[in-house]
């Protein structure tokens, strides 16, 4: 029963040997070439079977008639969401929280309150401070009655002084008297200066009066942190009993209607994009979203040398969230191109990607491509004549000013 496998190996392994280590034996051993009436030799290996050379005519090549079309050169990018707006809402003042917490998700809306805190003794200063207002506010009537009345006696004393200075220059009166009438107009002066210095101390004494109850109101108004945009709580606000510092975090808000889209783009395709342009995404999860480009970046990034596009996307269902990852195409202005096998691609000696085409003259001259978009179809190139006459297959054996024969054929064969 075993017989038969170990005759079967053993022919095997003396092939084997036969024809790797005696292979030169075998060779001379086989009978020369059968030769044709007309002494040519019968082809054989691939020099019979290569359909693409003749032995003195043009190279044969294959071909296809192609047509340029419109097609939307769209921006293609990844990406990711992220959220409208979001707040850190720190404490500004310090105080023990008195409010219950609300939990995160929750929902708030613009202005509902998040953390109150004690008030302490504020109320009281702010009373004190209002008090110091209203005594400043009624010594200003008081201040300028007194610059009333020295100004009434800076009159006075004038009148007496001109009257002095005349009966002396007449003899009718003596010049210590002049003198006298002349101090007494001096202390008047300096009454009325007198009296304007305390009208105006009166009013400073009232703005800082009213400079210490706006601070005590706003102290106290610090002492409520509110949501500044409705939007979703992302933390727990403050603990009840808990204290709070300046700096302190009460709650985090991020507000996800509508929501952005945010991608970076090379510096080889952001003049293709321009604000306002409609943009699509497919979302990791499935979900496909439109927006409009809302933002594009005038500075680069110093590392990946990339520039950031923002897309803006209504969201009311809040069914995106922030930080899922994003395929973003961007609309662009349309571009005419071919549709093309992707083996039709060939490098010249410089390594420039392109193609090879037939031309009138049955030459192949090599014509460099840009490549817009791979497709299960086939790429997109643009670059070419409206009409071109493509070479898909036998391109890696010619070059240029060398005559070939096309056979065309329809694309899809």
């Amino acid at each position: 029963m075993r017989l038969f496998p170990i005759l079967a190996a053993v022919v095997v392994a003396v092939l084997v040997y036969a024809f790797v280590f005696e292979r030169d034996r075998l060779t001379d051993m086989m009978p020369a070439p059968v030769e044709q009436q007309d002494d040519t030799p019968v082809e054989t290996g691939s020099d019979a079977a290569d359909p693409a050379q003749d032995a003195d005519g043009p190279i044969r090549v294959i071909a296809v008639k192609s047509t340029a079309r419109t097609i939307d050169s769209a921006v293609v990018l990844r990406g990711q969401t992220q959220a409208f707006r979001q707040v850190d809402l720190r404490a500004e003042t310090s105080g023990k929280v008195i409010s219950d917490p609300l939990r995160k998700g929750a929902f708030v809306d613009e202005g509902q309150d998040l953390c109150q805190l004690d008030p302490g003794t504020r109320a009281s200063a702010l009373a004190e401070a209002e008090s110091r207002l209203s005594a400043a506010r009624a010594s200003v009537p008081e201040s300028k009655a007194r610059l009333e009345e020295a100004l009434s006696r800076l009159d006075e004393a004038r009148i007496n002084d001109n009257a002095a200075i005349r009966l002396s220059e007449e003899g009718f009166a003596s010049q210590s008297r002049a003198a006298a009438t002349n101090a007494a107009l001096r202390s008047a002066e300096a009454a009325v200066e007198s009296a304007r210095t305390g009208v105006q101390t009166a009013r400073s004494q009232i703005d800082s009066a009213q400079a210490a109850v706006d601070a005590a109101e706003k102290e106290i108004e610090r002492l409520t942190i509110t949501a500044p945009f409705a939007g979703l709580l992302e933390s727990d606000t403050a603990e009840l009993g808990s204290l709070l510092q300046p700096g302190a975090l009460c709650a985090t808000v991020i507000q996800l209607d509508p929501i952005q889209l945010v991608g970076f783009v090379p510096e080889t395709d952001v003049a293709r994009i321009t604000p306002g342009a409609t943009a699509r995404a497919r979302l990791a999860s499935g979900g496909e979203v439109a927006g409009k480009v809302t933002f594009l970046s005038r500075r680069a990034d110093d590392t990946t040398r990339t520039f950031q596009v923002e897309i803006r996307v209504p969201n009311p269902d809040l069914t995106l969230r922030d930080g899922q990852t994003a395929e973003i195409t961007i609309s662009a202005d349309g571009t005419k191109a071919h549709l093309v096998p992707q083996s039709a691609l060939t490098l010249n000696d410089e390594g420039t990607l392109g193609v090879r085409l037939v031309s009138e003259e049955n030459t192949a001259p090599f014509t460099p491509v840009t490549l817009l978009r791979d497709t299960p179809n086939g790429v997109w190139l643009s670059g070419l004549p409206d009409q071109a006459n493509v070479i898909i297959i036998g391109q890696e054996y010619v070059t240029d000013g060398v005559k070939v024969t096309p056979s065309y054929q329809e694309l899809g064969q």
